[in-house]
Formats: C-alpha cells, sequence, structure tokens
C-alpha cells in the first residue's frame, strides 16, 4: 500500500520529521531559506498534505494548485495568519497548529526582553565592544527599574497570562487589557482588567500578546503610541504587524516613547537598512520566541501528528478550523 504523499515546507526537528518520513512519501524543502510562492505552488501539486510553516503564503490558489485531494495543512506554530484559514474551510481542508507547546518558553523570551530593555544589555554589551569602556561612571548607561514598576499586558490569553506570572515575581503592578476579559479572569492571574488607553497611559512597560488579524493589524499606532508615557518600553512577541512600525519608528526616534524590544518585525527578516536599525534605544531578535530545544520538538512532534493524522482522514489533535 502506498503512503501518503506530503510536501514539509522547511527541515523541521527530527522529533516530528522522522515521524513524518515514517508515514508518509514526504518531500521536504531542504534549502535553509523558504521556497518561493512559485515553487510551492509547484511542489504542492497532487500532495494529500502539507506541512508549512509561518513563512509560507497557504492561500486559495495554492490548495487549488494542490487539488482536491488534499487533505490537510499542518502548521509548526501556534499563529496562522499565513493561511487563508477561510479558503480552507470553504474546501473541507482542516487546518492544525501547535498551540499551548510554546507558551513558557516565549513568556521567558517576552520578559527577557523586558529587562533587556529596562536595564540596556545590548547597549552595554556594545559599549564594551565599541571601546567606549574606560572607566566606572556614574551616569553611564542608566535604565529603568522594573521592580514596582506598572506593566500593562495587551492580549491576556495563555502567553500574556504566564508572562504576568513572571512579572508578579519582580512585584510589578499588573494591568491587563483583552477585548472580552473579565475583571474575575484577570484577578485570577494576578492582574486588574482595564480599558486600553488607561493600560497605555499608566504602563511603564507594555507588552504584546495578540495574534495578527485583521482587528489587530496596527493595533499599536501612531494614536496608541501617543498615549504611552516618554519613558514607556514597549514589548512586542506576538507578530511583527500588529505594530505599525513606521510609527514605532517615529515614538522612538522623537521621543515620544522610551524604547522598544522586539522578537517580531514587518517584514521579517528586517531589511539591514530599516530605520528602526539605527536607533540606539531598540532591541531586536529574529523570531526567536520559541527557540528552544525541547520547544521545538514538541512542536515539530505535534505538527507531524496533526499532519499523519489528517492525511488518514482522523481527527486532528489540535484543529483551527
Amino acid at each position: 500500500m502506498s503512503k501518503p504523499k506530503v510536501f514539509v515546507s522547511r527541515v523541521i526537528p527530527d522529533a516530528g520529521l522522522d515521524l513524518v518520513k515514517e508515514a508518509c512519501d514526504a518531500d521536504i524543502w531542504p534549502d535553509r531559506l523558504p521556497p518561493s510562492y512559485e515553487i510551492l505552488v509547484e511542489r504542492v501539486r497532487g500532495v494529500d498534505g502539507i506541512l508549512s510553516v509561518l513563512t509560507e503564503r497557504i492561500d486559495a490558489n495554492l490548495m487549488d494548485a494542490a487539488g482536491p485531494q488534499l487533505k490537510v495543512i499542518s502548521q509548526m506554530a501556534v499563529g496562522y495568519d499565513n493561511i487563508e484559514v477561510a479558503a480552507a474551510k470553504a474546501r473541507g481542508i482542516p487546518v492544525g497548529n501547535t498551540p499551548g507547546v510554546l507558551t513558557e518558553a516565549t513568556a521567558d523570551l517576552a520578559f527577557s526582553l523586558l529587562l533587556a530593555g529596562a536595564r540596556r544589555i545590548v547597549e552595554g554589551s556594545n559599549y564594551i565592544r565599541e571601546g567606549k569602556w574606560e572607566t566606572w561612571e556614574p551616569k553611564t548607561l542608566l535604565g529603568a527599574d522594573v521592580t514596582g514598576a506598572t506593566l500593562g499586558v495587551i492580549g491576556f490569553g495563555r502567553i500574556g497570562k504566564a508572562f504576568a506570572k513572571r512579572a508578579s515575581g519582580f512585584d510589578m503592578h499588573i494591568l491587563a487589557y483583552s477585548p472580552s476579559l473579565t475583571a474575575e479572569d484577570a484577578k485570577n492571574a494576578g492582574a486588574i482588567a482595564v480599558d486600553m488607553d488607561t493600560l497605555l497611559r499608566e504602563s511603564d512597560f507594555v507588552s504584546v500578546h495578540t495574534p495578527l488579524n485583521a482587528n489587530t493589524r496596527h493595533l499599536i499606532n501612531k494614536e496608541r503610541l501617543a498615549k504611552m508615557k516618554p519613558t514607556a518600553l514597549l514589548i512586542n512577541t506576538a507578530r511583527g504587524g500588529v505594530v505599525d512600525q513606521k510609527a514605532l519608528y517615529e515614538a522612538l526616534k522623537n521621543g515620544v516613547i522610551g524604547g522598544a524590544a522586539l522578537d517580531v518585525t514587518d517584514p521579517e527578516p528586517l531589511p539591514l537598512d530599516d530605520p528602526l536599525l539605527t536607533l540606539p534605544n531598540v532591541t531586536i531578535l529574529p523570531h526567536i520566541g520559541s527557540a528552544t530545544i525541547n520547544t521545538r520538538n514538541r512542536m515539530a512532534s505535534m505538527a507531524a501528528a496533526n499532519l499523519i493524522a489528517g492525511v488518514r482522514g482522523e481527527a486532528l489533535p489540535n484543529r483551527v478550523v
């Protein structure tokens, strides 16, 4: 009996890839960089399943190019804004993702960014490498206090709550905003539910943990940045498109806010000539929120499980639609 044909858009950790190879006839994109959309369209023709990562655009045209036998799209990520979910639903193609597994790793990184931005860690490291460290100075690289400061968490789901838990260890005063967040839910997680304007106005640190969709694209825009404290630090480990990056650059350059610490940008990768990279008060990482060995192994295994279940006509362990 022949194995189902699948396309895997990147070399994922062996914990998942070995499962896929055993159960499927797998075509695996071998390069470090993702396939172009045109190549992707050609490689998915006739496959029963697709295992994608967030850099691939999986739209209606690509689904139709694959053919009517396409049974599943499995995303190795929590977010799935790169997939036209409505198109998949209309074609009866289940879409899977990897929720929950990266909560702790992403919350750890988000809090690392908060500390790095507050205490100017990257600036300090560069200060040494640039030969500027000549003596101990009373006023050099002064940062912001974290303990006892006010933290605003926008998007109070799994990761937002895990991030708040870490902040509680620093005795931070935690404000939270989500459209459907109740006062009781926030209180149970050690936070106070407030409206967006209150959160922006009162917080020393603002951390974004929302998915990217039509309602959240450029959620943090020029007007909302202007409501923040001039000393405030913005942290984003969600999706780059949640923040209007041009507005962020202007706000940072003109002292509207104090700094930013980003694990995600728009676009990704960020071009080397992007003006954000000219500013000293920005820490930028290459989207490594889930980049721990254990987390990525578990993500790969979950994505493989969704893919294999889908090509077999079984229920996906973690299904978006």
